[in-house]
């Protein structure tokens, strides 16, 4: 039996940009977790094991909150999400 490489489960090749997601964060949120989660459309508990987690447990429903959230309110989603 032949073992193929599998895509990461995650976000399948996305990695979140912590530095840029904490610096939104405080700017736009005040260091609101619970506003920030309501505002990209995920809950309060998502948002805090991710940025306790630096990214770790973001999946495909975090990232396509976070992409949508960006187009919503004209930010570039590729300042928060790295494309690996």
């Amino acid at each position: 039996m032949v073992k193929k490489n599998l895509p990461k489960k995650r976000g399948d090749n996305m990695e979140l940009n912590m530095g840029a997601l904490n610096i939104l964060l405080r700017e736009k949120f005040g260091g609101n977790q619970a506003a920030m989660a309501k505002e990209i459309g995920i809950s309060r508990y998502q948002l805090n094991i991710i940025l306790n987690t630096n990214g770790a447990h973001a999946g495909k429903k975090v990232f396509g909150a976070i992409i949508k959230f960006c187009k919503d309110h004209d930010y570039n989603f590729e300042d928060y999400i790295f494309l690996t």
